[in-house]
C-alpha cells in the first residue's frame, strides 16, 4: 500500500510524461479546476459523434456546473486524469467511486485528431493504479455498442471483462488487479511504443542542423559535414539566422522557414538558446532532438535545471531527447546512411549495435569498434541520458532485423528492473554484452541516485538476464567480435591449434580456467614449410578436428612465422570455421611490427569471411569462455516463473493496509513475533513458534503448550543464535530442567543487560541458513540466501537475486553460495531437503515481489534437514511503499 492522497491532494508520481503508440510522447497528470477552460476547449474540438460515444447525448457546450464536476475532484473517490501535448488537453480519463466502495466507473474521451494512438490504453493503466492505491478494485462503464474503439480499449486491456447488453447500452465490469495477463499486455503496448519511438530517431525521414557553421572545427560544422559526407538519404536543412548558404546549400533562419517536414532536429547551438529551439522545433512537428550542448547536468545545480526544463519542454512537445552533451546518432543501414554525430566518418556496416553514455566514452567505444573492423547496425551516444536511455535502445534493437548483437557501455543504471526485464528477452535472440561501471543509480538530475543493494546484487541480476558482463570497453569489443560474427558454440569443449608446444599448454590452462573442456591440443602446426605447404596442412587439420562432435570451438595461437601473412592464415580459419558452422578464435602472439593488423577482424580480402583476431591468447579464451557461458545459458531450460501454492496476495494487501493504517511516512514497523508469522502464514511460511516469560512457571506453561522437547533462548538479536555466548540452550526435556536452565541462563546474560528470554519448539537438527529479502530504492526486491555464521558475517558468501524468478533461477540461487557445497552431502553428512529450501525462497521471493510494503524479511536462522527446513527466527518490518521504477503503469523517468 502506498500513501493515500488527502481530499484535494495527489501523489507526485500520479504525474508523468508517456510514450504514445507511435512513438510520440506526451504529459498525463491529474486535473485542476484551472482546466476548466482547456476542457471546454477540447469539447468544443470535438466531433458530434465523439461527443455523443461520450455522454449518450449530444452537447454542443459544456455548462458551468459539468465543468466544475469535471475539474473539480478530490482525487480519491473522483479521480481525473488528462493527457496533454503543448498544453492542450487530447485525452481525458476518470473514475467516479460508486456506493459499493470497492467500485468505481470509468471513463474515457480521447481527442478526434489523437484517436489511434493508445491514448485510452494510457490512461485505463493509470487509472487502474490510482484506484488501488485509493483501496478499489473493480472497474464499470457504461459503453454504446457502436463505440467499438472504447470496446476494444477495454477488451484489449488484458482484465477478465464481463459484459452484457441491456437498454442499448454495453455494461462492463472487470477487477483492476493487475494479472499475468495485464502486466503482458502493458509490456507489449510499451515495447511497441518505444521501439517506434527509437525508430523514428535512428532513421528519420529529413534531418535539420540547427547551428549549423560554416567555421570549421565547430560542433555545428562537423554535424553538419558528417551527415552529408555520410551519404544520408533524406533531405538535410542548415539552419543559421548568419549565414546564407553552408555546405553548398541553401541555409534557413530559423526552423519555420524549411520548406519541407523536419523528423529530426541537431541541436549545436549555446545553452541559453536551447530553451527557443525546442520550443520552435515542437511547433514544427518534430519527433525527436539530438542535443549536442552541453552545460547542463555538468553545471552544478543551475544546469540540473536547465536539464530537468529541456526534457519536461521537449516530452511536452511531443518529442523525445537524445542528450544533452551527446556525441550522436549514427545508422549503416544504407537506406538511411545516416552519421549524425561528431564520429570523422559513417561506421562499417554490420550487425553490432552500440550504446554509450558520456561522450568521451561513446569516442572510445566508436574508436575501439573501427580499429577492429566490427561492423556496426546503429550507434547512440546518450550523453547525460536525461531521455533515451539503454532500456528504450534494447526495445528497439529487438525487432531490427540489421542487429544481430548489442552492446552497451553503462555509466549508471536508472532502472535496474525495467533494464532486466529488457535484457533478459532481447538475450533470448540477441546476444547482450554490457561494461558496467561501479555506479549504481541514475545520471544527475534524476529523481533516485542511490542503492541499498549489495552490489553483488546488479552482477547476480545480470547473470539472470543472461547478459554478458564485462569490464572494459577493449573486453566489450573482445566479445563483440565473437558474437558479432561467428556461430554461437553448442557445447564447451574447444580444441587448441599452436605451432608451440609451451604456448598451446598455456592456452589449454587459461581455457580450463574459463571452464573450457579441452579436448585436443595440436601443438605440431608447422607454419615455417611454405605457403603452399603449411596452408594447406593448416587447412586440413583444422577441417579433421571440426568434425569431431565434442570440439565445439578451436583456439589457434600462433607464434611468427615466416613467408606467412596474418591475412592468409585468418583466411584459412574463417574458411573452416564457416564450412563447420563452429566458431573459430585466433591470437597472433610475438608480431611487434605495428604496420601488421592483429586485432580485430581478419580476412584475405575485402568481402571475403572474417575470423575475430586478438594480439594475446589471454584475450581470446576469455572471450570465448564469455560466449560458451552465454550459449548454454541460452539453452538452459530456463523454466517458468514461480507461482507456488496456497499464497493469499489479497489477504496479505489488506493486513498489511490494516497494519499500516495511520503510519505516515517512511515510519519503519517491525511486527511483533506473532504478526509477523500470522502474515508469512499466509504465503505457506511457518514459523517455529516460540513464546516469551517473564517467570519460570510462565516458561514452563509454555513448553507444555507448544510441546517437549524445547529451547531455551534470548530474544537478543546479537546474542539469540549464539550457543558459544549462553544465548541457547537445547533440548530442554522437562519442567525442572527448564526451571533450571532459566535460572543459569539469567545468571549468565547479567553481563549482557539480562535480556528477556523465550522457549521455543525444538527443530529437527540441521545446516544453519539464512535468506533475508530487502526492499531497495532501484532494483525493487533483493532476495539473499546463505549458510548461516561464519559464511555469510565473515566471508561475505551470500547469493542474491532480484524476482521475478524462473524455477531454474530458485534452483540455481540455492547452490550458488560458495558454502553450499554443506548442503549436498558434505563429508559424509546427509544432503539436506534441497527441494524444501527452494520451496521457501520461491515463497518469499512471491511474497517481496508482491507486497512492496514489506521493507525488510530476515530468516536467521532456518534448519535445513534431511526432511524440511525450519526458521526459527523471522524479523520482518513493514512501511508505505515508495513507487517501484518499474510500476503496473508506463511512464518515461524524469
Amino acid at each position: 500500500m502506498v500513501d493515500q492522497p488527502a481530499d484535494g491532494v495527489y501523489p507526485e508520481y500520479w504525474e508523468a510524461d508517456v510514450v504514445l503508440r507511435d512513438g510520440g510522447t506526451a504529459h498525463l497528470r491529474p486535473i485542476h479546476p484551472s482546466d476548466a477552460d482547456a476542457v471546454q476547449a477540447f469539447h468544443g474540438g470535438q466531433s458530434q459523434k465523439s461527443i455523443y460515444m461520450r455522454f449518450f447525448a449530444f452537447k454542443s457546450k459544456l455548462s458551468a456546473k459539468e465543468l466544475k464536476r469535471f475539474t473539480e475532484v478530490d482525487y480519491k473517490d473522483r479521480v481525473a486524469l488528462v493527457i496533454t501535448i503543448g498544453g492542450d488537453i487530447i485525452g481525458i480519463g476518470r473514475y467516479d467511486r460508486l456506493d459499493d466502495p470497492e467500485e468505481a466507473e470509468v471513463a474515457f474521451n480521447i481527442a478526434d485528431a489523437h484517436q489511434g494512438r493508445g491514448i485510452g490504453s494510457i490512461l485505463l493503466e493509470h487509472l487502474a493504479a490510482a484506484a488501488r492505491e485509493n483501496g478499489i478494485r473493480k472497474f464499470s462503464a457504461e459503453v454504446l455498442p457502436e463505440n467499438r474503439k472504447m470496446l476494444m480499449v477495454f477488451s484489449d486491456a488484458g482484465y477478465d471483462v464481463k459484459r452484457h447488453f441491456d437498454d442499448g447500452v454495453v455494461s462492463l465490469e472487470f477487477n483492476i488487479d493487475p494479472t499475468d495477463k495485464s502486466r503482458a499486455v502493458m509490456e507489449s503496448r510499451e515495447h511497441r511504443a518505444e521501439a517506434r519511438s527509437i525508430q523514428e530517431l535512428l532513421a528519420p525521414s529529413s534531418v535539420a542542423v540547427i547551428g549549423a557553421s560554416r567555421k570549421w572545427g565547430t560542433v555545428g560544422y562537423q554535424l553538419l559535414e558528417h551527415i552529408i559526407e555520410g551519404g544520408f538519404t533524406g533531405p538535410v536543412y542548415a539552419i543559421n539566422p548568419e549565414a546564407f548558404e553552408l555546405a553548398g546549400m541553401l541555409s534557413f533562419a530559423r526552423l519555420s522557414e524549411v520548406p519541407g517536414p523536419v523528423n529530426l532536429a541537431i541541436i549545436a547551438v549555446p545553452y541559453a538558446e536551447v530553451p527557443k529551439v525546442v520550443e520552435e522545433c515542437g511547433a514544427a512537428g518534430v519527433k525527436g532532438i539530438v542535443v549536442a550542448t552541453a552545460g547542463y547536468a555538468d553545471d552544478g545545480e543551475r544546469g540540473l535545471a536547465r536539464q530537468r526544463e529541456l526534457v519536461r519542454q521537449a516530452r511536452a512537445n511531443g518529442m523525445r531527447v537524445i542528450g544533452p552533451a551527446s556525441l550522436g546518432i549514427m545508422n549503416t543501414n544504407p537506406a538511411v546512411s545516416l552519421n549524425a554525430s561528431m564520429a570523422p566518418s559513417l561506421g562499417r556496416r554490420g550487425g553490432l549495435g552500440l550504446f554509450s553514455q558520456s561522450a568521451a566514452i561513446g569516442v572510445s567505444l566508436y574508436a575501439a569498434s573501427s580499429r577492429r573492423r566490427v561492423g556496426i547496425s546503429t550507434f547512440l551516444s546518450a550523453g547525460n541520458r536525461a531521455d533515451v536511455s539503454g532500456n528504450d535502445l534494447m526495445q528497439f534493437w529487438e525487432d531490427d532485423a540489421d542487429t544481430t548483437a548489442v552492446g552497451l557501455y553503462l555509466e549508471s543504471i536508472g532502472n535496474p528492473r525495467k533494464f532486466s526485464r529488457l535484457a533478459r528477452r532481447l538475450a533470448r535472440t540477441k546476444p547482450v554484452i554490457v561494461a558496467k561501471s561501479d555506479a549504481l543509480g541514475l545520471p544527475p538530475g534524476h529523481a533516485v541516485q542511490t542503492t541499498q543493494a549489495p552490489p553483488e546484487a546488479l552482477d547476480a541480476m545480470m547473470r539472470q538476464a543472461g547478459i554478458i558482463r564485462v569490464e572494459t570497453i577493449e573486453q566489450l569489443m573482445d566479445v563483440a567480435q565473437i558474437v558479432s560474427s561467428q556461430p554461437l558454440p553448442k557445447g564447451p569443449g574447444v580444441a587448441v591449434f599452436s605451432n608451440s608446444r609451451a604456448l598451446g599448454k598455456v592456452v589449454a590452462d587459461s581455457a580450463a580456467v574459463q571452464g573450457l573442456g579441452v579436448e585436443r591440443i595440436v601443438a605440431d602446426v608447422d607454419l615455417d614449410a611454405g605457403m603452399s605447404v603449411a596452408l594447406p596442412a593448416l587447412r586440413h587439420s583444422l577441417q579433421e578436428v571440426l568434425t569431431a562432435d565434442s570440439v565445439h570451438a578451436v583456439v589457434v595461437a600462433l607464434l611468427p612465422a615466416h613467408g606467412l601473412t596474418v591475412e592468409k592464415i585468418a583466411g584459412v580459419l574463417a574458411e573452416c570455421s564457416v564450412a563447420a558452422g563452429k566458431p573459430v578464435v585466433a591470437a597472433f602472439s610475438g608480431i611487434l611490427d605495428p604496420s601488421i593488423y592483429v586485432e580485430g577482424m581478419v580476412g584475405p580480402d575485402t568481402g571475403a569471411p572474417t575470423v575475430p583476431c586478438y594480439s594475446n591468447p589471454g584475450a581470446a579464451v576469455s572471450a570465448l569462455g564469455a560466449v560458451v557461458r552465454y550459449a548454454q545459458w541460452l539453452d538452459r531450460d530456463q523454466g517458468l516463473f514461480v507461482e507456488p501454492e496456497g499464497c493469499d496476495p489479497d489477504g496479505t494487501r489488506d493486513e498489511l493496509e490494516h497494519l499500516l493504517s495511520g503510519v505516515g511516512g517512511e515510519q519503519l514497523v517491525r511486527l511483533a513475533p506473532d504478526t509477523a508469522a500470522t502474515l508469512l502464514a499466509r504465503y505457506g511460511i511457518r514459523v517455529v513458534p516460540s513464546v516469551g516469560f517473564e517467570t519460570a512457571e510462565e516458561a514452563v506453561a509454555a513448553a507444555d503448550r507448544l510441546g517437549w522437547p524445547v529451547a531455551l533462548k534470548t530474544t537478543d538479536p546479537a546474542l539469540r543464535h549464539r550457543l558459544d555466548l549462553g544465548g541457547v540452550r537445547l533440548d530442554i526435556q522437562d519442567a525442572d530442567s527448564l526451571r533450571r536452565n532459566v535460572l543459569e541462563m539469567r545468571k549468565s546474560l547479567q553481563r549482557y543487560g539480562s535480556p528477556s528470554l523465550e522457549v521455543q519448539t525444538m527443530a529437527p537438527v540441521g545446516q544453519a541458513c539464512t535468506f533475508r529479502a530487502i526492499e531497495d530504492p532501484l532494483l525493487g526486491p533483493v532476495i539473499s540466501f546463505g549458510l548461516a555464521g561464519d559464511a555469510v558475517n565473515l566471508l561475505d558468501d551470500w547469493a542474491h537475486r532480484v524476482p521475478p524468478l524462473s524455477g531454474t533461477d530458485v534452483r540455481d540461487f540455492i547452490r550458488a553460495p560458495r558454502a553450499s557445497r554443506k548442503l549436498f552431502g558434505y563429508q559424509g553428512l546427509p544432503p539436506v531437503d534441497a527441494a524444501a529450501l527452494e520451496d521457501l525462497a520461491a515463497r518469499l521471493t512471491r511474497l517481496k515481489d508482491n507486497h512492496p510494503e514489506i521493507v525488510l524479511v530476515d530468516f536467521n536462522p532456518v534448519l535445513a534437514g534431511p526432511d524440511g527446513a525450519s526458521i526459527l527466527s523471522a524479523d520482518v518490518r513493514i512501511a508505505n511503499a515508495a513507487q517501484r521504477t518499474d510500476s503496473a503503469r508506463r511512464a518515461m523517468r524524469s
